[in-house]
């Protein structure tokens, strides 16, 4: 396994989420690290994402300007880090390395990994009591945070009373908070998570 590069096959992401594609390798101190080379194939299209060499870290493919990076300073890890996945972004991605050999000589690997992006709903939320729990003493501050998962965007409501009943609708935000709390704040809550 020498100067090999390891990563998965396969990475399921979420839309609208981040992704990170591993690739690394265990440095070895005869050879050093010339470029590093990311490359897409999409359906339609194919390209460079992103080059790093002497001359520094360059993303080629505008459509991922910004979205995109390669941590510095850790040898041997060279994943690609995408932001804001987009359903466009599914592909078969290669990482390519070369090395320079204290000969001389280079050498060339490379690993690839597919990528699929899927929408996933939001699932059903649940409730985090803040530290004093759901038993409160009366003046003091509490709060409940509604938590939930898939593809962001994900927009939260709080609600006071009970689901298909009447409901007074108090939040447009995940938590839910009481500065001080009165003894008329006790009673039922619940929450709503949405996405797209």
């Amino acid at each position: 396994a020498f100067l090999d590069l390891t990563g998965p096959s396969e990475i399921k992401g979420i839309w609208k989420g981040s992704a990170t594609l591993p690739c690394a390798y265990v440095p070895v101190k005869d050879f050093v690290q010339q470029t590093l080379t990311w490359t897409v194939v999409h359906d339609q299209s194919s390209g460079t994402i992103f080059r790093r060499d002497g001359s520094g870290d360059h993303v080629l493919l505008s459509e991922y300007r910004g979205r995109v990076s390669v941590l510095k300073d850790a040898p041997g890890n060279l994943s690609l880090h995408i932001l804001n996945l987009e359903i466009s972004d599914r592909g078969t991605y290669t990482c390519q390395v070369t090395w320079r050999a204290s000969n001389n000589s280079l050498m060339t690997k490379e690993i690839t990994t597919k990528v699929e992006v899927a929408k996933v709903a939001a699932t059903k939320p649940i409730i985090r009591a803040g530290e004093l729990g759901l038993t409160v003493p009366a003046g003091a501050r509490a709060s409940l945070t509604c938590v939930a998962s898939g593809s962001p965007p994900i927009s939260y409501r709080w609600f006071r009373g009970t689901p298909g009943g009447k409901a007074q609708l108090l939040s447009r935000q995940a938590e839910l908070a009481w500065d001080s709390l009165r003894p008329s704040d006790a009673g039922k809550y619940y929450c709503e998570a949405e996405n797209r």
